[in-house]
C-alpha cells in the first residue's frame, strides 16, 4: 500500500501518540477526530457518548483506526465508571462504523480497538483467537465494544478487532505505574504470582496496527500480544534484574482487593494469549520476550 490518509481516534494517547509518529515517519497523511470543535488541518470533530461524528471529515480516507475509550485502570471500578467505560467504547465505536458505513467511498479498513479481556480468566490455557470469550465485566464489555463495529462489516469493510494485550511503556498503562515501584525496591508479585500475564511492547503495538492496515487478508480478531507470555513472578524477576532492584515485597491477594476493588481480579487473573493470527500472517516481533520489551521501554527516551 503507497501513501495512506488514515483517520484515528484516541490519538493523543498513549498508543494513538505512538501510531501517529510512526504514519508521519513514513510519510502518510493522519486525520486525528477529536471531541471538541475541530480547530486545526486534519481533524475532525466527533463526540463518542452523544455518537456524532463529522463524516464528511472521513471522506478519502483510506483506513480508521479507532482507539478511544476511557482507561481501565484509571480509577476504581465504581457503577459510574464501569457505565463510562461501556459506553465510551460501545457508543463511539458504533459511532465511528455507523459514520464509515455512511460514507459513498468508504475506508478499506477499520481497525477497531479491543482487549484479551474479551477471553475471560483463562488460567495456564494456551488462549488464541479461537478461544470463546469468556465471563465477568470485561469480558462482556469487550463483546459489546466488538460488535458495536456491525455496521461497518455490512457495508463491505474489511473490520479487525485489535485485542490487545498489557503494553509495556513508561509513558501510559499498566507499565507507567510499575515502572516507579521497581525502581523504589517496592516491585513485587502480586498474589500467587502464577498468574499469566500477557504483554506487548509499545513499538511491537503500533507495528502490529500498522500490519493491520495493510495485511488484506486479515479481518475479525486479532491478538496484540508477544508470543512469549510469561507469569507475574517471572515478570517481576526481570523487572528486578533489568532495574537493579531486588523485587522481594510480595502484595498479598487481600490487599489488591482491598486496594483495586473489583478491578484486582483483572490483576490477579491469568490469561496466557498467544497471537496466533499476527504470526500466521508473517508479522515478526521486535521485542517478542518480556526482557526485551522492558529494555525497549527503557530506552524508549522520546
Amino acid at each position: 500500500m503507497g501513501r495512506m490518509r488514515i483517520a484515528i481516534t484516541g490519538s493523543s494517547g498513549l498508543i494513538g501518540t505512538a501510531l501517529v509518529r510512526s504514519l508521519y515517519a513514513d510519510g502518510h497523511e493522519v486525520v486525528r477526530l477529536v471531541r471538541r470543535p475541530a480547530r486545526a488541518r486534519g481533524e475532525v470533530s466527533w463526540d463518542p457518548v452523544r455518537q456524532t461524528v463529522d463524516a464528511a471529515g472521513l471522506a478519502g480516507c483510506t483506513g480508521v483506526v479507532h482507539l478511544a475509550g476511557a482507561g481501565v485502570g484509571d480509577h476504581r471500578w465504581t457503577a459510574a465508571y464501569k457505565k463510562e467505560i461501556r459506553d465510551s467504547r460501545v457508543l463511539g465505536t458504533a459511532a465511528i462504523a455507523e459514520a464509515v458505513a455512511s460514507l459513498d467511498t468508504p475506508p478499506r479498513v477499520l481497525v477497531s480497538g479491543s482487549a484479551i479481556g474479551i477471553y475471560g480468566d483463562t488460567g495456564d490455557r494456551l488462549t488464541d483467537e479461537n478461544t470463546p470469550p469468556g465471563h465477568g465485566f470485561l469480558a462482556d464489555v469487550c463483546q459489546q465494544w466488538e460488535e458495536a463495529t456491525v455496521a461497518a462489516a455490512e457495508a463491505g469493510v474489511r473490520t479487525v478487532y485489535a485485542r490487545t494485550g498489557l503494553v509495556v511503556s513508561r509513558r501510559g498503562g499498566a507499565w507507567k505505574k510499575l515502572f516507579p515501584l521497581f525502581r523504589a525496591g517496592l516491585g513485587g508479585r502480586m498474589g500467587s504470582g502464577r498468574q499469566y500475564w500477557s504483554f506487548i511492547a509499545l513499538q511491537d503495538h503500533v507495528a502490529a496496527l500498522r500490519h493491520l492496515l495493510e495485511d488484506t487478508s486479515l479481518s475479525g480478531p486479532v491478538n496484540l500480544t508477544a508470543p512469549h507470555p510469561v507469569t507475574n513472578r517471572q515478570l517481576t524477576e526481570v523487572m528486578g534484574r533489568v532495574l537493579h532492584r531486588p523485587a522481594l515485597l510480595p502484595v498479598p491477594a487481600p490487599a489488591l482487593r482491598l486496594a483495586l476493588g473489583e478491578m484486582a481480579s483483572d490483576v490477579l487473573g491469568s490469561q496466557r494469549v498467544v497471537p496466533r493470527r499476527l504470526l500466521d500472517s508473517g508479522f515478526s516481533f521486535a521485542f517478542p520476550d518480556a526482557e526485551s520489551a522492558v529494555r525497549a521501554a527503557l530506552a524508549d527516551t522520546r
